[in-house]
């Protein structure tokens, strides 16, 4: 299908969606309505069969844009869940963190230590922390809101930051044949200080998780969890199988994770050519950087439930047609959330392939590049973070913006080349992060179990507060043309301003609630 340049049209279909998710609160109908009203305008734009035309497109997009390695990832990483909680090894765990692991502050910080430490890959790192704290959470009352905001806030946030991840490499793909950089690892390095919105994010969770503030809808979730309440326990119950193994042990959930954790690290390597021919690739940040994520991840998840059957099924923990059977009910576990994956990637399609946003985008950013010269930074940041919200995709939007955006600003302002293309990767971030038809904030939503829509709606309101902070850090560094001091030292003190004012109002409330 040839590409049909919409202009503002081709932004119609993501907004379309949105509102109608955050109005419904259902988003399978208001992905399809979205990607309905994309086609309807490439079809009504290219003089096409208004009905004919309309779902042709909708479902000959679906089928170019369809990565299936992430939904048998997806699908596998379900069925092991399943498993290793029919073998006992769930409530194994469960037992025994509740020793070693004490009230809600500890469970915060080490879901929080384990999202920073599984800095591979984003997918990886949403499924994975959602699976291994989720009954710790649910055992202090802390609501599957709060976990999915963390889920969401230290996956792409870390993997943006971390040379060594699939991200690195998607970004060092996006700089490869510009002229500008030398080495593509390099300029990816340099943009790590500069990247304000995911180092603010993290320092925005140490932040929540010490003093133990919320505000807004997540105030009232976790309101709602103290008194029982976690969230979407209900929807979720046939997760766990109805009767586990009471012979498990601590080590049947440890291995398997383990042996995804190792299998997921040899298999980046493998794809990105480790043990290949071609002695570039052989070191480990290379051939990280080489690698392909998506195939990767299902290699090692298929190597994970490998090694639960053989960890289960001779010791007569699982009966073998009990475990090809958890195998199936695990993998209906993930229905849903493929399904949102499906119609996110093919509303993403419909925006990029066949509306021609890019062009749109692009037209904004060269015709105010030039007038904006101090705000280049901040208005980059925005940019890429109304792209990346409406089409639900980081990847995607720095793909799209990186090879306009250097250029521009080489020719504007060359010291400002590093800032802006952090700025990129911020805003790319940002909207992603908020985003209800990002990949990353469906499987966040899906790993800890929460209802998507409230996941999305009760962490807006923290992701706006860094965003706020990021874009004021990001005008300083216009105006001092790359002052790095200057540029952190505002977003970081701005930001320690308004959540230690927001803690204190918070203080001030309850003595005054005390008092009466």
């Amino acid at each position: 299908m040839e590409p049909y340049a919409a202009g503002w049209f081709s932004i119609v279909p993501p907004i379309v969606a949105i509102v109608l998710a955050l109005a419904t609160k259902e988003v399978l109908s208001s992905l399809v309505l979205g990607i309905l009203t994309g086609t309807l305008i490439y079809t009504i734009g290219t003089d096409g069969n208004v009905l004919m035309g309309t779902l042709e497109g909708a479902f000959t997009t679906m089928g170019n844009k369809v990565d299936f390695n992430i939904l048998i990832f997806c699908s596998l990483l379900g069925a092991l869940v399943y498993v290793v909680a029919m073998s006992g090894g769930t409530k194994a765990y469960g037992s025994w963190a509740v020793t070693k692991i004490k009230g809600r502050k500890g469970t915060l910080l080490a879901t929080s230590g384990l999202g920073i430490l599984i800095f591979i890959d984003d997918y990886f790192n949403c499924l994975s922390v959602g699976t291994v704290m989720r009954p710790l959470c649910d055992n202090y009352r802390i609501s599957r809101a709060k976990l999915a905001y963390i889920i969401d806030s230290l996956a792409a946030p870390v993997c943006i930051i971390a040379p060594v991840s699939s991200w690195a490499a998607a970004v060092g793909s996006s700089l490869k044949g510009n002229g500008v950089f030398e080495s593509d690892m390099a300029a990816f390095v340099a943009s790590i200080p500069w990247n304000f919105y995911a180092l603010l994010s993290i320092l925005m969770i140490l932040f929540i998780v010490l003093t133990g503030y919320d505000f807004g809808p997540m105030k009232r979730a976790e309101e709602r969890a103290l008194a029982g309440d976690v969230g979407d326990v209900a929807a979720h119950a046939h997760a766990e199988p109805p009767h586990a193994n009471p012979r498990g042990t601590l080590w049947d959930m440890i291995v398997p994770v383990l042996a995804l954790i190792v299998f997921a690290v040899l298999s980046l390597m493998y794809s990105g050519g480790y043990w290949g021919d071609d002695a570039a690739y052989h070191t480990f940040q290379a051939a990280i950087g080489n690698s392909s994520a998506a195939s990767a991840l299902v290699w090692a998840a298929f190597g994970a439930v490998a090694v639960a059957f053989f960890l289960y099924v001779p010791r007569g923990l699982v009966p073998f047609a009990d475990f090809m059977q958890g195998l199936v009910e695990g993998m209906k576990l993930m229905l849903p959330a493929n399904i949102i994956l499906v119609l996110a990637w093919t509303l993403s399609g419909v925006c990029r392939d066949l509306l021609q946003t890019p062009l749109f985008v692009q037209g904004l950013v060269e015709s105010s590049g030039g007038d904006l010269s101090l705000f280049l930074p901040a208005a980059t940041f925005l940019i890429a973070a109304f792209l990346s919200f409406s089409t639900g995709t980081a990847w995607g939007t720095f793909g799209i913006l990186i090879p306009i955006i250097v250029p521009v600003v080489q020719g504007i302002d060359p010291q400002l080349t590093i800032v802006v293309l952090s700025a990129t990767l911020a805003g790319s971030v940002f909207g992603d992060h908020c985003s209800p038809i990002s990949d990353t904030t469906i499987l966040s939503s899906a790993g800890a179990g929460c209802n998507h829509i409230e996941h999305v709606s009760t962490q807006i309101p923290y992701a706006l507060l860094v965003a706020f902070c990021s874009t004021a850090g990001y005008v300083v560094a216009g105006f001092t043309h790359g002052n790095l001091v200057a540029s952190f030292g505002t977003a970081l003190g701005l930001m320690v301003v308004l959540a230690t004012g927001l803690h204190f109002m918070k203080t001030k409330d309850k003595k005054a609630a005390a008092a009466a």
